[in-house]
């Protein structure tokens, strides 16, 4: 197991940013408006989302951890500091990729720009895998180690997204994992139509859904980020877009794990409440230190 994570943080947040939500207190409307969605402070002491992310990426096993942030923000490096800092993250090696804004543009190229941002200032990670993740995801420890540990070392979380607790209409925009009868990933469907979500219901009728969470072998996801064009209405190069490529070049090389549970999500303004509710209730007391303290 090759401990590597990479925490995609790049983007603007401007979906948070222009959202309305209901009432927040004034210092998490701060937050919203001003930091990366990771740094809302949801957390006791307005300790913000990502501190809980990165003590279940330890938790699950992870050390080696490359947080990728936009040029224009500067509040997780202000947090964290850098690898040697002598804080309670001194148990894990913190790096930064920065993503550019391109001349003429008025937000980054997209999460496959960010991940390929990561493998540049990492290369010492070639030949070895990695996992990836967003992070406004609050994913568990769980999840973590399933891609850790995935045999394969390609690999997708294959959401039940029937356990994620989102309203339906939200749920119906998550991109559907399409399986072989193998369990490896035939298609990643975004914004997929009745049709393709029926196609991606399996025998017990359960439609699993990706959550933006994978493990891949540097070496196969670097030509496909790399390589990966602009979406052609969004302007971005996107993530899921790299891994169809993936799947192009190495058939049933991306297995699917499943798994039921749900996933906090900070999108817009409207999810911050649900979310500190959240981190309330699972991590009672927490501190980050150097033993297994929350769940």
């Amino acid at each position: 197991m090759e401990p590597n994570l990479v925490i995609l943080a790049g983007g603007i947040s401007s979906r948070m940013k222009r959202s309305i939500g209901s009432a927040i207190e004034p210092r998490l409307l701060a937050d919203a408006e001003t930091k990366a969605k990771a740094m809302i402070g949801v957390g006791e002491g307005y300790r913000p989302l990502l501190d809980y992310l990165l003590f279940n990426a330890r938790e699950a096993g992870y050390r080696d951890i490359v947080i990728v942030v936009g040029e224009r923000d500067s509040s997780i490096r202000g947090h964290y500091g850098g690898k040697d800092r002598g804080n309670e993250f001194e148990t894990l090696s913190i790096s930064y990729a920065v993503q550019p804004i391109p001349a003429g543009r008025t937000k980054p190229l997209g999460t496959a720009d960010a991940l390929l941002r990561a493998l540049e200032v990492r290369s010492d990670w070639m030949g070895k895998h990695l996992t990836v993740c967003n992070s406004d995801n609050l994913y568990s420890q769980r999840a973590l180690a399933m891609m850790l540990e995935a045999p394969s070392g390609c690999a997708l979380i294959d959401y039940d997204r029937d356990a994620l607790g989102f309203p339906q209409s939200r749920i119906e925009q998550f991109a559907v994992v399409i399986k072989k009868p193998d369990g490896a990933v035939a298609d990643i469907v975004e914004k997929p139509t009745p049709d393709k979500v029926a196609e991606a219901r399996d025998s017990f009728g359960r439609i699993g859904v990706s959550m933006n969470i994978w493990r891949f072998p540097y070496d196969c996801i670097l030509p496909c980020v790399r390589d990966v064009p602009l979406h052609p209405v969004r302007l971005e190069k996107e993530l899921p877009t790299a891994v169809l490529m993936l799947l192009q070049r190495w058939p049933g090389l991306l297995a699917a794990v499943p798994l039921a549970e749900p996933v906090p999500d900070l999108t817009d303004r409207a999810d911050i409440a649900a979310v500190k509710e959240y981190v309330d209730r699972a991590f009672p007391n927490f501190t980050f230190g150097r033993g297994r303290i929350g769940r």
